[in-house]
C-alpha cells in the first residue's frame, strides 16, 4: 500500500505536546502515513500575520486529511479563529462529535453512547452582523435548503453505516417557525429516505433537559451550528469532559480530526496534558481513511489502559504524565 499523506498541525499550548504523543502512538501501528507538519494558531501570528497561513490550506487540500491540535483564540476581537478558517476554506459541512462513557471515569452516568452531527457552515455563525446605530446590533441567522439537507443527510448515512438505529432533529421551529423549519423540513425529506432509521424531533430546550435526565435514550443528534456548539460540549461532560472526546471536521473531500479540549496554557510545557482526545481523533481518522482495523486496535489499546486503571494522567486523577500515558497505550497495543 502507498504511503498516505496527512497534515500535521500542532496547534497552541499543549497542542505540541499531546501531538508528538498521538504521533508515537500511530507510528507504533506501523501504517502505511506519512507526516507533514504545518502551522496555525495563535502562536504563529507573530511569524506569519496570520493565524492560518495559505501554505496550510494548501496542505490540507493536497493531503486531503489533517490531523489537528487545539489553537487559541482571541475572545472579543483579533482576527477569526483558525477553526473557522479551516472550516470555511476548505467546506468542512460537518462538525462529528462522538460521545461515549470512558472506563473509570467516573460521572453521574454510564453506558452513554451518541454521537453530535453539527451543521458547520451557517446558521449565527455566518458571522454577519452589524451595528444598526449605536447601542443595537443586528446578527443575522442563515439556514439554506442545501447546508440544511446534507448535514441531515450526513446524519443518516452516518447512522446506517455505524449500525446506530435513531436520529434526532434538534430545533427551535416553534419561534423560528421560517428558518428552523426549513430546517425541520430539509431533515424530514432525507429521513424519509431512511425508514430502517427511527426518526424523531425535539425542541432545544425541551432536549437539554431530556438529556440530563436520561442520554441513553439518544444515539444520533443532527442540529444546526449554534445548538450544535452547546450541545457538543453539554455532552462531552456527560462522560468526564472535552479531554476525553474526540471530534472531526469532515467536507466532501477533505476532514480535519482535532482535540476539541482548549490549549491550556496553564499546564503547557510541563508534560503532564492527557493526549486521550487527540488520540481518539486519531482514531476516528484511522477509520475515515479505510484503516478500519488498525482504528479499532487503537481503540482497544486506549481502553485497556483506561479499563485497568494503573496509569493515569492528573486530570482523571492519576499521577502519570503525557509520556508515561502514551507508552502505557503503546504497551497496550
Amino acid at each position: 500500500m502507498a504511503n498516505r499523506t496527512v497534515t500535521i498541525i500542532n496547534g497552541d499550548g499543549i497542542g505540541p505536546e499531546v501531538m508528538a504523543a498521538t504521533i508515537r502512538v500511530l507510528e507504533a501501528l506501523k501504517l502505511p502515513l506519512e507526516f507533514e507538519y504545518k502551522d496555525a494558531g495563535a502562536e504563529v501570528i507573530a511569524k506569519y500575520g496570520t493565524n492560518l497561513p495559505h501554505e496550510t490550506v494548501e496542505a490540507v487540500l493536497r493531503s486531503g486529511v489533517a490531523l489537528k491540535g487545539p489553537t487559541g483564540t482571541v475572545v472579543g476581537g483579533g482576527m477569526a479563529s483558525a477553526n473557522v478558517g479551516l472550516r470555511k476554506r476548505l467546506d468542512l459541512y460537518s462538525s462529528l462529535r462522538p460521545v461515549k462513557s470512558v472506563p473509570n471515569v467516573k460521572t453521574r452516568y454510564e453506558d452513554v453512547d451518541l454521537v453530535v452531527v453539527r451543521e458547520n457552515t451557517e446558521s449565527l455563525y455566518a458571522g454577519l452582523e452589524h451595528i444598526i446605530v449605536p447601542g443595537v446590533v443586528e446578527s443575522l441567522k442563515i439556514i439554506t435548503e442545501k447546508a440544511s439537507t446534507r448535514i441531515a443527510r450526513f446524519a443518516f448515512e452516518y447512522a446506517k453505516k455505524h449500525g446506530r438505529k435513531k436520529v434526532t432533529s434538534v430545533h427551535k421551529a416553534n419561534i423560528m417557525k421560517l428558518s428552523d423549519g426549513l430546517f425541520l423540513d430539509c431533515t424530514r425529506k432525507v429521513g424519509r429516505e431512511f425508514p430502517e432509521i427511527q426518526y424523531e424531533e425535539l425542541i432545544i430546550d425541551n432536549f437539554c433537559m431530556q438529556l440530563v435526565k436520561d442520554p441513553t435514550r439518544y444515539d444520533v443528534l443532527v442540529m444546526e451550528n449554534l445548538y450544535g456548539d452547546i450541545v457538543s460540549d453539554l455532552c462531552a461532560g456527560l462522560v468526564g469532559g472535552l479531554g476525553v472526546v474526540p471530534g472531526a471536521n469532515i467536507g466532501e473531500r477533505t476532514a480535519v480530526f482535532e482535540a476539541v479540549h482548549g490549549t491550556a496554557p496553564d499546564i503547557a510545557g510541563k508534560g503532564i496534558a492527557n493526549p486521550t482526545a487527540l488520540m481518539m481523533s486519531a482514531v476516528m481518522m484511522l477509520d475515515w481513511l479505510g484503516m478500519s482495523p488498525e482504528a479499532k486496535r487503537m481503540q482497544a489499546a486506549i481502553e485497556k489502559v483506561y479499563t485497568e486503571a494503573k496509569v493515569r494522567t492528573g486530570d482523571i486523577g492519576g499521577t502519570a504524565n503525557t509520556r508515561e500515558f502514551t507508552d502505557a497505550i503503546i504497551a497496550a497495543l
